[in-house]
Formats: structure tokens, C-alpha cells, sequence
């Protein structure tokens, strides 16, 4: 894996790996030793726990065969999201925000410098990267993190109890799951997380982006709130 990192910054990826904005891809070799009892990345790379990551940039989710996604992985990939590297960044930061009962079991990296490390490590293997960072599927997203301060607002359950009449026409308020997620018992911030997803278009369901985008902050959280505590 060294070699194949020293290789590839020899072909001119030093200069991506350093550029204004982008991770060091050195740094984020180091930080993919988080992610290596599960994946594989670079030349041999095989579907181990989870599937192999070369070049999962421009990818449809949960499309590899012979790997075993959750359906919501594969609902997302059918609903038409691309791993990029602002769903990349979104999902390791929190895999259960972006993608709801995902199988990989993996908390999270909280730390966005980490993250951009770890991406920029992720993009050598890339189909193209001499075109970093300008073209997508490679292009970094720039408006993905949520405000502290929306995810600290207090919501209101009774007024989500109002607003989530919408929700119930396809969510089951018992937390039944017949081929739609489930949000009963959701807890608040991985709620809210999901929801700005939708509003940014991180998660493509063309509903949800339709109805999180007619929600102000309050509004979700008081949706947040309610769904938290609902019971049968």
C-alpha cells in the first residue's frame, strides 16, 4: 500500500493531495487504517466485509455485485445517489444520518480534516485523477456540515405532531417497515442530520427533497422531537 501511495504521488498527485481545500492523501493513508478490517483499496483489492473501494468515486450505491448491502443501501442507489465526495464526506462522518440502517457498523469520523485526508487517499484510486479537483464525480462539496446551532434547537413535539400528518402518509407511525424507512424512535440529531441532507440534496429521494425543502430549521426539529418519542 506504500508503494502504491508513493507511486501515485510520483504521477502528480502530490499537488492535489496538498492543494487549497483538498486532504493530504499521505494523512489519510494513516486514517484508512480505520477502515481496513473492512475494506480494501488499491492494486488486488477484493470485497471483503464491505466492498472494495477502488474507484468508488463517480459509483452507484450499493451497485457492486456480490456484496451484501442493506436495502436501504441499495434504495439510495436506485433513488439515484453517486458516492461523490460530498456524500463520501457525509457518510463517513455518519454513516446511519445518510444512509438509515446501513450495514457498516462504523461510528463515524467526526474530524473533517481527517475526512479530507482520508478522500483525498480514496481518490488516487479514482478512474481519473489527473482530473482533481475539478470534475466531478471528484469535485469537493463545500456546503455539507450543519450549524451547530440548528442542531441544538429544541423542537417542539407538539407542533411536529401537527406538521407530521405529511410524514405518516407513507411513514407508519408504529414503526412498521414495508419497503419505506422507518423514523419512530428516531433519535433528534440523526433526524435532523437526514433532513438537511435532503434540503442540500446530499440524499436524492426527489420527494423528500420536495418536502425537507419546504421545512425551516424549527419546523424540523419539531418534527425531530415528536417522531423521537412516538409510540404506537
Amino acid at each position: 500500500m506504500r508503494i502504491a501511495l508513493t507511486v501515485a504521488l510520483a504521477l502528480g498527485m502530490s499537488g492535489v493531495a496538498q492543494a487549497d481545500g483538498l486532504g493530504d492523501a499521505e494523512k489519510g493513508a494513516k486514517v484508512f487504517t480505520q477502515c481496513k478490517g473492512c475494506h480494501q483499496v488499491g492494486e488486488g483489492a477484493e470485497t471483503r466485509i464491505g466492498p472494495h473501494l477502488n474507484g468508488v468515486f463517480g459509483r452507484a450505491a450499493g451497485s457492486l455485485e456480490d456484496v451484501r448491502y442493506s436495502p436501504s443501501m441499495k434504495r439510495m442507489g436506485s433513488d439515484g445517489m453517486v458516492w461523490d465526495a460530498a456524500t463520501l464526506d457525509a457518510y463517513i462522518e455518519n454513516p446511519r444520518a445518510l444512509v438509515s440502517k446501513t450495514r457498516m457498523s462504523f461510528r463515524g469520523i467526526k474530524d473533517a480534516q481527517e475526512r479530507s485526508d482520508l478522500l483525498a487517499y480514496l481518490r488516487i484510486y479514482s478512474d481519473n485523477p489527473a482530473d482533481i479537483p475539478e470534475a466531478e464525480p471528484t469535485a469537493l462539496g463545500t456546503d455539507h456540515d450543519i450549524d451547530p446551532a440548528i442542531l441544538a434547537i429544541q423542537g417542539d413535539p407538539e407542533y411536529g405532531e401537527y406538521l407530521a400528518s405529511e410524514c405518516k402518509t407513507c411513514h407508519q407511525s408504529s414503526g412498521a417497515n414495508d419497503g419505506i424507512p422507518s423514523i419512530t424512535l428516531w433519535p433528534t440529531e440523526d433526524f435532523v442530520v437526514a433532513m438537511h441532507a435532503y434540503k442540500r440534496k446530499l440524499r436524492p429521494h426527489p420527494v423528500m427533497q420536495m418536502i425537507s425543502g419546504r421545512l425551516n430549521d424549527e419546523e424540523i426539529a419539531a418534527l425531530a422531537a415528536y417522531f423521537k418519542d412516538l409510540e404506537e
